[in-house]
């Protein structure tokens, strides 16, 4: 609950402008992610993109770094800027976004401390390699649009009638399903106080046997590996 994930492409910057001004006297509270756009990730331009996340951020030091999603520059490139920024600690680590189990290869033992990829309930394709390939080799997943993107999901009539059995949301359904996971960190959207406290409650739910089951018959894990998706 205390990570806040941002990047330079929301709002052109803004979005970091308004994280600042949310973490401005509680900045040791909390853990800050932001990314950088692919166009940016190069040997000479990364250090500038990172200075002025750094500053519209009003912070000394990003805690984790990632590339938005893979563009152009050859990844080797990248990797070396990303470490440069972390031994001259404006990051404390970096890592990637939307990368698939292929990509994540490439990256061979450099210091990448996790992916942000699409996953939730409907969107399950990362089950089929790239979660594995992760759990295996130690690099955690983030979990963007954990319950959905768009209200598609949270009107499920399965998903609504599990929520209505525990007295509690079908996001909050959603997300225990994913908390549920090692290596798992999701990242739900919070508009206000009630919905960052809805969004914590749901650490509390620990679903069964039967319901996992019930949901895998809606929405069932891929049986071959699929493209990953991507929003």
């Amino acid at each position: 609950m205390t990570l806040i994930d941002t990047a330079e492409m929301y709002g052109e910057g803004a979005a970091e402008e308004v994280v600042a001004d949310a973490i401005a006297d509680r900045r040791e509270r909390v853990f800050v992610v932001t990314k950088v756009y692919p166009h940016h990730a190069s040997r000479g331009v990364l250090p500038k993109a990172c200075e002025n996340s750094r500053k519209r951020l009003r912070i000394e030091t990003i805690d984790l770094y990632l590339l938005h999603w893979r563009g152009e520059i050859p990844l080797g490139e990248t990797v070396e800027a990303f470490e440069k920024l972390r031994e001259q600690k404006k990051i404390r680590r970096w890592g990637v976004s939307n990368f698939d189990v292929d990509d994540m290869k490439e990256l061979k033992n450099a210091h990448c401390s996790a992916d942000q990829v699409l996953y939730n309930l409907q969107q399950r394709s990362i089950e089929s390699e790239l979660l594995p390939w992760s759990r295996e080799h130690g690099i955690p997943i983030m979990a963007y649009a954990p319950v959905g993107h768009g209200r598609g999901l949270l009107e499920n009539p399965v998903l609504k009638q599990a929520a209505k059995n525990r007295g509690a949301t079908p996001a909050q359904i959603a997300l225990a399903w994913l908390l549920r996971q090692p290596g798992i960190i999701a990242i739900p959207k919070a508009a206000d106080k009630d919905h960052v406290r809805e969004n914590a409650a749901a650490a509390d739910i620990v679903l069964k046997e039967s319901e996992l089951a019930e949901l895998d018959r809606v929405f069932p894990p891929p049986k071959t590996k699929q493209p990953l998706p991507m929003l």
